[in-house]
């Protein structure tokens, strides 16, 4: 059985949020394969702890991805600043064919189109994928999946960071389908009585209100805070009443653009105008324009260069599930140039929890041997780009760790599911399988 084989059976996706499953990755081919540990997400130290205590694993999974696609280069992405991990990555690449590259302590670092070019210097076409540069780009975390899949061990685990407003932030792993609930009692409880919870970071994750909510094969990291705080009041706000108040308030400053790091790569990309288009819509839900289709939802715009607080990102965003539901596709500029400014208009991931109103909780998350056995685990049959995974197993059957729980459908783009632990199956619902520990 080939890597891409291995890796297909283990379900193995895109571990820093995007759950693209990797085997299609592996069965490509490329000159360069980048490990992606760049972590911008303010409070999120997942990445940087694994490098530390997993580099050699990281570096093994690198070589084995190298072999797969033909490549005679790897890179693994870090910022400077994780001392630690650098240290760690720099000597498991020794004497080989992988190298370190050194960040900045910038947001948005960790974008493919950006970390393909300060690593490489190629720029992505638009609308193109690291491959059509000869690249291939996975989360380090990914890499480690990759070197266990290749051992016949399955995904059923997930690392992510508990930060915010908890009383001992760390980095822990966890079984898939662990809830949120039971991670923050691991990091001693919310200290505010009344949490949200960010998943996946504050500017790309998703805000949610129920704990209940099971730790998918793409759940990075997860930050507690006060319902009262103003980045998380902003975020709950409806997207109509978002809608409104840009239609009303944008006075067209190009400060959202000014500081888009596509818009300085080179991209057309304009938030302003996407704003600009609210105003000649009736509902707020009209297709708006190909200004929004080069986004990649980093945030910067709504939480960081809008000096009148509006919603530009999730503008882009509205605009690009319309444009998609519609079949329209990019047909702007084809040549890239990067802004003269690029450099001087980063953001400094300092000056950033500052606006977010976060410096408080910027705190050492370690990587802490803490071993969670929830009794219940709920594994979400879709957790991966594609389609939802199939059910294998039926309510009642007793399940192995490691064994195979759902598939997907021949020729389909998804990922397996796998146990955890042995378990009982409680319960086969149209989304997800429950599992009772044993």
């Amino acid at each position: 059985m080939n890597l891409v084989e291995q890796v297909r059976k283990a379900g193995v996706v895109g571990a820093g949020g995007g759950g693209f499953p990797t085997h299609v990755k592996l069965a490509a081919k490329a000159d360069t394969v980048i490990a992606n540990g760049a972590e911008c997400e303010p409070l999120m130290h997942k990445d940087a702890a694994l490098m530390e205590s997993e580099a050699a694993t990281v570096v093994r999974g690198m070589r084995l991805a190298m072999e797969s696609v033909g490549a005679t280069s790897g890179i693994v992405g870090l910022k400077a600043k994780n001392r630690h991990a650098v240290e760690a990555a720099q000597a498991a690449c020794a004497g080989g064919p992988v190298r370190v590259h050194l960040l900045g302590d910038y947001y948005p670092a960790g974008d493919e189109y950006d970390l393909v070019y300060e690593t490489t210097g190629r720029l992505i076409p638009p609308g193109g994928i690291p491959l059509q540069v000869g690249a291939v780009v996975c989360n380090v975390e990914t890499f480690i999946n990759i070197a266990a899949a290749a051992e016949g061990r399955a995904v059923t685990h997930k690392t992510l960071t508990v930060a915010g407003a908890v009383r001992r932030p760390m980095t822990i792993t966890v079984p898939l389908g662990t809830s949120l609930r039971e991670c923050i009692a691991a990091a001693g409880g919310a200290t505010v009585p009344d949490p949200v919870f960010c998943v996946g970071g504050m500017m790309m994750g998703e805000t949610v209100e129920d704990s209940d909510r099971p730790v998918t094969k793409t759940t990075g990291g997860l930050i507690v805070l006060p319902r009262t705080h103003r980045i998380m009041a902003r975020k709950l706000k409806p997207a109509a009443v978002q809608n409104t108040i840009g239609k009303s308030a944008c006075d067209q400053c190009r400060y959202c653009t000014e500081y888009c790091p596509r818009y300085l790569l080179g991209y057309a990309v304009e938030p302003h105008q996407v704003m600009r288009s609210l105003a000649f819509t009736g509902t707020g839900k009209a297709h708006w324009n190909q200004l929004a289709s080069l986004c990649c939802a980093c945030g910067l715009c709504t939480l960081f260069a809008c000096p009148e607080e509006l919603f530009p990102k999730e503008a882009c965003d509205q605009s690009k599930a319309e444009m998609k539901q519609g079949g329209i596709k990019w047909t702007g500029p084809a040549t890239v140039r990067p802004h003269a400014m690029r450099d001087g208009r980063r953001v400094p991931i300092k000056s950033l929890m500052r606006k977010l109103h976060i410096a408080q909780y910027d705190h050492p998350a370690p990587l802490e041997p803490v071993l969670l056995s929830p009794s219940t685990l709920v594994l979400q049959l879709k957790q991966s780009a594609g389609v939802a995974a199939q059910a294998t197993v039926r309510t009642g059957e007793r399940v192995a760790a490691g064994q195979q729980l759902a598939a997907v459908p021949a020729a389909s783009l998804g990922a397996a599911l796998h146990a955890p632990c042995d378990a009982t199956v409680a319960e086969v619902t149209g989304r997800a399988i429950i599992l009772n520990r044993n």
